[in-house]
């Protein structure tokens, strides 16, 4: 599978170490009253579905970036990929 890095262009996927979901990025407020509920949501509640989904892979070969990349789990097919920073700001979470 080839991953099309924003940066530095197609790597192999082996290059990469898959992160899970790209959930992970909307990290729960800890100072929230439902903190406790939240956190275990975040930490243990997955979906897992058959379509595209966005998933968070790491360049642990390379220039060590995070991606959030959006693959079919169906076909395998690489909708799309960005910089995890780049969707982090664009859902208000500071980096």
């Amino acid at each position: 599978m080839i991953i099309n890095h924003p940066i530095l262009g197609p790597r192999d996927s082996a290059e990469f170490t898959y992160m899970g979901d790209a959930a992970l990025l909307d990290r729960p407020d800890w100072q929230a009253k439902d903190a406790l509920a939240q956190f275990i949501n975040y930490g243990y509640l997955r979906d897992n579905p058959a379509g595209p989904h966005q998933e968070l892979w790491y360049h642990e070969q390379g220039d060590r970036s995070f991606l959030v990349v959006t693959r079919d789990t169906t076909t395998h097919e690489i909708l799309s990929v960005k910089l995890a920073n780049d969707v982090a700001r664009s859902r208000g979470r500071s980096t």
